[in-house]
């Protein structure tokens, strides 16, 4: 316990770097879009609570930055983000009220958010394949684990992975990404074993296992363990165009996997304590903190180097989670104010103030016993109550 208590700055710090990044995008991307079309702005806020720094633009706008660094807001004029902001009319900024704007406006200004985080997942994942380029090697299997699937289902060491449900495997990661979330689910592998090649079909199983930070998660697994091919193993450098390209595509492929993920935990196929909230977040960044840094063997610049870019990839991996969770229809989330907006669209009415009121303390409230949930979760898994200190 003591131990990760004295690792609170390096927590504050990570978590502070990532999550602040992909917030502020996500708000700046509301900002910009609501500006385009005129919307009066009261307030762009930088972290919580009281402000350290303010001052106010020709506008009218507030720029904040509060003492609490965890992301931040953007307030339009009129704008019902809160129940207490029902029926509520401000003046001052310059620029129209919020709730005037036409609904394909209102909704443009919506999705504003999410979009710019999955633009700024894309321009991550870019710059990680223009400074790294793409790896690729081919994966056999080492050896299977007596008792699950691979080795029921006939997977031998020495088999070499060519396709996991019609997926190519270029590198142990897409074997890995291949199989994320297909626990319970019929699985078609293709292997080339003494050069031909095989169809094994399996189903992977859901278990616990460490997930080399030292976390227990759950995770969908055939059960091997993978070696690369000997003298198959290269780095192809990437240009700018593919590297965007290459952003695009691991950003797509994130956006599928996360609303995978979700439909999967809405049926009981995934646990609820899969999901991750702030406190994971910052945890995960202590944790890859510790173990670069821990490679005294390594020199210090590529040790720091080697954490600055796991913080990129994990960044860019927030900011798609994020940018999909506000898509969900839920009030509150961007998604609900697109829920609200249909429906004045369909009726040529607003939504009643009374409804709004309602969807949103619900929504509210079911956003706050979530998060808590999933902070409980998270606290546990960071073992702070653990009785061994952790390393």
């Amino acid at each position: 316990m003591l131990s990760v208590l004295s690792q609170g700055p390096i927590f504050i710090i990570c978590l502070v770097l990532m999550l602040g990044l992909v917030v502020i995008v996500h708000e700046l991307g509301h900002y910009l879009a609501g500006r385009y079309f005129g919307a009066a702005v009261e307030s762009f806020s930088v972290g919580f609570g009281q402000p350290i720094y303010e001052r106010t633009d020709r506008n009218g706008t507030r720029w904040r930055v509060n003492w609490i660094p965890l992301g931040g807001f953007v307030k339009f004029v009129s704008e019902a983000q809160l129940p207490a902001d029902i029926g509520k009319e401000n003046s001052g900024p310059i620029g129209e009220h919020y709730g005037r704007l036409s609904v394909s406006a209102r909704s443009v200004v919506a999705v504003a958010g999410p979009v710019a985080n999955f633009i700024l997942a894309i321009f991550l994942f870019a710059l990680i394949f223009l400074a790294h380029g793409q790896y690729e090697s081919r994966v056999a299997v080492a050896e299977t684990v007596p008792g699950q699937p691979a080795a029921a289902a006939g997977l031998q060491a020495g088999d070499v992975l060519v396709e996991v449900n019609g997926r190519s495997i270029n590198n142990a990661g897409d074997v890995q990404q291949a199989i994320l979330m297909t626990s319970g689910q019929e699985i078609l592998l293709i292997v080339e074993r003494e050069q031909r090649l095989e169809e094994i079909t399996l189903v992977p199983e859901q278990i616990v296992r460490d997930n080399g930070l030292g976390q227990q998660v759950s995770q969908s697994s055939i059960g091997i363990y993978m070696q690369e091919v000997p003298d198959t193993a290269r780095r192809i450098s990437v240009g700018p165009i593919d590297a965007v390209m290459h952003g695009v595509s691991q950003t797509g492929f994130m956006v599928a996997t996360t609303a995978k993920m979700m439909r999967r935990l809405v049926t009981g196929a995934e646990p609820l304590n899969s999901l991750s909230g702030p406190v994971a977040i910052g945890d995960v960044g202590r944790r890859v903190y510790n173990r670069t840094m821990a490679r005294e063997d390594v020199p210090f610049g590529q040790r720091f180097s080697a954490f600055f870019w796991t913080m990129i990839s994990i960044s860019a991996a927030v900011s798609v989670g994020i940018g999909f969770f506000n898509l969900l229809p839920l009030p509150v989330l961007d998604g609900g104010h697109l829920l609200f907006n249909a429906y004045e669209a369909v009726t040529g009415k607003v939504l009643p103030e009374k409804v709004q009121e309602m969807a949103l303390f619900g929504g509210l409230g079911l956003l706050m016993t979530l998060f808590v949930f999933i902070t409980w979760g998270d606290i546990l898994e960071t073992g702070l109550f653990n009785r061994p200190a952790e390393s």
